[in-house]
């Protein structure tokens, strides 16, 4: 499987293993992007500075959910 990076846009990390797990990490940490235009061009990266949230914290909530 395909690693999440923070250089990753949101809309495609999503696709990225199981959906309704990345997607519940980012409403828990106040994200709402993946029903957003921007996220399809939007990064990980520029998210979460937007957001005020450590970014390689994120990637790697978002690795362990796509595994899930």
């Amino acid at each position: 499987m395909q690693e999440i990076t923070k250089d990753m846009l949101i809309g495609d990390a999503i696709n990225i293993g199981n959906q309704e797990a990345i997607c519940k990490t980012l409403l828990e940490i106040g994200m709402h992007c993946f029903g957003c235009a921007i996220a399809r061009g939007e990064t990980i990266e520029d998210a979460a500075a937007v957001h005020g949230v450590n970014v390689d914290e994120l990637v790697a909530k978002l690795n362990e959910a796509a595994r899930s």
